[in-house]
This record gives C-alpha cells, structure tokens and sequence, in this order.
C-alpha cells in the first residue's frame, strides 16, 4: 500500500516522486562503497557487508507500530529505514515534505506521514518570527491535536524534539500523550544539562532543554529509556558551517577548527548508519531490560587529533585539527548560535590539561561505556575512518562541490548540470507563477542558510 499523508497540508501539498529516467547523468562515483579493494582478501569474506549475505533465518514479523517525531533527521530517518525493513509500522511526524529524506519517509509504505510542526504560531510577529529561540515564545504553543494523532495505535515511541518551538514544553506534551496512549516503550533521545554536574560548568541551552524533558518523562514514570548520541560522523562537511566544517585548503587537505582539547576523547556516531540498528535492538529487548536506563550511543572514542587521522585515511588526503575558536561565516538559527556560544564556554580554549575537558555527556558513566554499551546493542557500526572513505565525497558531490573529481568529470558534470538547471528552472517559475506572495508566511527559516542541496531540509542537531 502506498505511504499514507494526513494533517492540514496533507490534501494540498503533493508529493512528487523524482524518478525521471531521463535524469541519467549521474554515474557511479569513483569513490568506492566498499571498504575493500577487489584485489583484497577481505573482499569476498564475512568482513564485506556488500558482498556477503548470510542464509536468511525465518523472524517474526513485530506487530508493533512505533510513533516517531522529526522524521526527517538524521536519527529518526535511520531508525524508519531499519525498523520498516524489519516489519515496523510506523507513524511519524515531518515537518513538510521538502527534501529527499522527507520524500523517502513519505513513500515508504509501512509509515503514515503526519505532515506539520510541532509548535503553534497563530499571530506571528516580529518577536516570534524565529521559533528557535530558546525557553518560552510569546504567541508559540504546542500543537496538541497533531501530537495526540501521532500516538494513536502506537505501542512504541522514538522521540526526538529539537529548538522549533518551545522544545521543553513541546517535551512534556509529548510524553503526557503518550502516557495517555499506552505507549509501553518510550524512547527519548535525550542529552546533559552539564550544569547539572557540576556548577562551574555552563548549561548548554539546547541539551539543558532535553535533560528537563528527560527529567519529566521520569517524573510521570512513563515506560522509558534514554538515548545519548555522540558527535554525528556526518556532520563534516566542507560547506562552511560553524564547528564541523572541514575547510578545503589550496593543496588539497582540510583544516578542523573547533575548541575542543585536540587530546580529550569525545564519543562519536555514525548517525544515519547506526542509530536505526541500535533503537531497534533496545526495542526487542524491551522495557523490562531498559527501563530508566540512560545510554550512550556512541562507537568510537577519539580525541580530534585521532579523529582526524582517521579521517584522512578515510578520505586520501592530510586532515589537520586546529584548536580555535567557533567560526559562524553563515547565517545561522538564533538557538543554534547560543548553543554554540555556550559550548565555547564549556570547553575552554585557555584550558591546557585534556584531562579537565568537562565529559561530553556530562555523566562520566555514560562517557566509560563507550562504546562497549553501544556495541552490545548493534555490532556492525561505520567508524569515521569507513564514513570518510565511503560517505564523505559522495555527500560533497551531492551537495555540488568536486573537489574528488577529475577535470574531465568535472567538464561532464558541467555539461549536465547546465542541462538539469535549465529544466529545474522551468519548473521553479511555473510553481513560484502559482504561488501567492505573503510577507507574514509561517516560515522560520528566512535566516537558516546552512543548507546543502543533499539534505535541504534535514532537521538541525537532529
């Protein structure tokens, strides 16, 4: 059966399916997706998840339905690609349908899209123009009626709230509609108040916001377990975002530039690749196991400077780790840019002992656990160096740069981008004819141009 859209946009918002088999430039990328060579005698063997496929085992099919929210982010996405594999219904929450991970949820036929926001702006002003800002917004509240729609036939939930909106009253909607659901598995993907670990350490305004969700989920003692996520793999980028850019030099190599001790570990994830697994796992096992249980998620544990070797052998070139301030050349939401001014407080630049780094976590038993927890849960992650080597230059590519090709593929590129911008601009000034201009628009992003054509609309820290 085909995906199923409901909410207010669902009767006027279409979906498109980008299948034209015109659209055939695009070849296989020289970068290859398997970590072994053909000549290697890991290529054909177990190790080689492309090549080896083990006999198929007879499984029940789960008749579970699992209620997930900002499905377009990097972790939700990745759980509704496992979990629908696997026999999962699911029910989950987008905030529209721009983009091709909101495609991808959308036509997916074991989810049931809720298209909308989670927050409510009924009079929109200038004050309340940018729902990122952090703790209450004057005129935003909570979209009760959608939330309560999401949970309806759910056992399970994947909760994942963000800064769109009041995220902590957002939080507490949500876990009191699930509690009246009978939701018997709560899954929230929750991270540290460091303050609350120590009162010389700054609340990171962003996390501080889900540690107080987290705290009320315990509080109405809903059936839960929390999940805290290392530093996503796929956050590198060269495009130039504050705090994980990987900024292409003259010669080839890339500087990292961030405030972090370069020899005080930090937890890493590949988010799109091992979240889905790991959630899925926590779910099979059930509550009885997890209940309360907070967990990192987490399968690497490198200082930047290791993070950085790996990475360049991952991706054939030098990777350099300077330790320096946060630098925003961008644009950037208002509640992202005070996260960032928190965090450069927390991790200190004048700090000279790796070992006084405040843990990322803030909880040094989550931050010992990595990544043997994690590893527990699913035991196929892709490490940094694997995401380097198989990921990074394909989602460069696909967000239109070319350094990792070679000039006659870079003329053939050329050529068939000339062509694809000819017809995509047809099409844009047909549907901008159809449109009708509002300068009130509910539109938040006016000043959120962090964007790649890759993952346009992808949900930020999410």
């Amino acid at each position: 059966m085909p995906a199923q859209i409901t909410g207010p946009m669902a009767a006027s918002i279409p979906i498109h399916m980008a299948n034209d088999p015109s659209n055939n430039y695009r070849r296989q990328h020289k970068h290859s997706r398997s970590s072994y060579s053909e000549s290697s005698p890991l290529a054909n063997s177990r190790n080689n998840s492309l090549t080896f496929r083990p006999p198929k085992r007879h499984m029940s099919t789960p008749d579970k339905t699992i209620a997930i929210t900002n499905a377009s982010g990097r972790q939700a996405a990745s759980l509704i690609r496992v979990a629908t594999a696997v026999g999962y219904r699911v029910r989950a929450q987008l905030r529209n349908l721009e983009g091709v991970v909101a495609t991808e949820v959308s036509t997916n036929p074991n989810v049931t899209v809720f298209v909308g926001e989670l927050y409510t702006r009924h009079n929109p002003t200038k004050e309340n123009k940018d729902v990122t800002q952090n703790g209450p917004i004057a005129g935003v509240g909570v979209n009760h009626e959608l939330i309560s729609n999401l949970f309806r036939g759910a056992q399970l939930a994947f909760i994942n709230t963000t800064f769109y909106g009041d995220e902590v009253q957002i939080g507490i909607a949500l876990a009191d509609a699930a509690k009246k659901a009978g939701v018997q598995h709560y899954i929230y993907s929750s991270m540290p108040d460091h303050k609350a670990y120590n009162k010389d350490w700054p609340s990171l305004p962003l996390w501080a916001a889900k540690h107080e969700v987290e705290a009320y989920v315990r509080k109405i003692n809903l059936p839960a377990t929390f999940v805290y996520t290392g530093i996503y793999n796929n956050n590198f980028t060269s495009c130039p975002y504050p705090l994980f850019c990987m900024e292409l030099q003259e010669d080839g190599s890339f500087i990292w530039q961030a405030p972090f001790h370069p020899d005080a570990k930090l937890p890493w994830l590949d988010a799109e690749h091992d979240v889905g697994p790991a959630v899925v796992q926590l779910f099979k096992d059930g509550i009885a196991k997890w209940k309360g249980e907070r967990i990192a998620l987490a399968y690497e544990y490198l200082s930047p400077k290791e993070a950085c070797r790996l990475f360049a052998r991952g991706v054939g070139r030098p990777v350099h780790y300077v330790r320096g301030p946060i630098e925003t050349k961008v644009q950037i939401p208002t509640g992202y840019r005070e996260q960032l001014e928190a965090l450069e407080k927390l991790f200190k630049l004048e700090e000279k002992d790796p070992k006084r780094q405040p843990p990322y976590f803030g909880d040094m038993k989550l931050e010992v656990s990595c990544p043997t927890e994690a590893l527990e849960l699913w035991e196929g992650p892709r490490g940094l160096e694997e995401y380097a080597r198989e990921m990074f230059a394909l989602e460069e590519e696909a967000n239109g740069f070319t350094w990792m090709l070679d000039e006659d593929e870079i003329d053939q590129r050329s050529a068939a981008d000339e062509k694809l911008h000819a017809a995509t601009t047809s099409v844009e000034q047909l549907r901008l004819e159809d449109e009708d201009e509002d300068d009130d628009s509910d539109d938040e992003d006016d000043g959120l141009v962090m964007r790649g054509l890759k993952r346009d609309e992808e949900q930020w820290l999410a």
